[in-house]
């Protein structure tokens, strides 16, 4: 029941719900995509990808069904796609109609994440962020120390922006991860 709720939050556009959802599923999409792409890289990626695809086309997500199938399905295309460029050599970009789509999660209120990377003394928070993969290092480099937009962002990475969002999410829950551990 609450599951469903959340799912009608996001509908939404409600930023908790998205979190939720993200926090819930996470691990049962990656796990799925490890299995089947081999390669932690790869599944990291697509699960982004999948996360991103399901927030931006949540309003066509049927409640008659399980929403952890529709994740794993839109999973399984997305990695079927991958598949397909990589035989093909073809670089996937992004048109310019698709660039200037606006992707509606939230961005208002900090989240406790927001708030222990602000209240984090400068040279920690660095040692705590690289800890973090590249990748995730890099988003919140852009976003909390250069100040980019989303838009920004997506341009700079040459991703969707729908990706950076998620991507951005994740590094903000693993940052917040690594903090707790350390005064844990």
């Amino acid at each position: 029941m609450e599951l469903q709720q959340q799912i009608e939050k996001a509908k939404k556009g409600k930023q908790a719900a998205f979190n939720y959802l993200l926090d819930k599923f996470w691990n049962d999409v990656y796990g799925f995509q490890l299995k089947r792409t081999q390669n932690e890289n790869d599944a990291e990626d697509i699960t982004i990808q999948t996360f991103s695809r399901a927030f931006d086309k949540i309003d066509s997500f049927d409640p008659d069904y399980s929403f952890k199938t529709w994740l794993f399905t839109i999973s399984k295309n997305l990695h079927v796609d991958l598949i397909r460029k990589k035989k093909a050599s073809i670089r996937s970009r992004t048109t310019d109609e698709e660039d200037e789509r606006v992707h509606k999660i939230a961005d208002d209120a900090p989240s406790i994440e927001d708030t222990l990377i602000t209240e984090q003394n400068l040279a920690q928070l660095l040692r705590d962020i690289k800890k973090l993969q590249p990748h995730y290092q890099q988003v919140i480099h852009l976003r909390y120390f250069q100040e980019m937009s989303y838009k920004e962002i997506a341009a700079s990475l040459q991703e969707p922006m729908n990706n950076v969002k998620v991507k951005l999410l994740r590094a903000k829950k693993l940052l917040a991860q690594v903090i707790e551990n350390r005064k844990g």
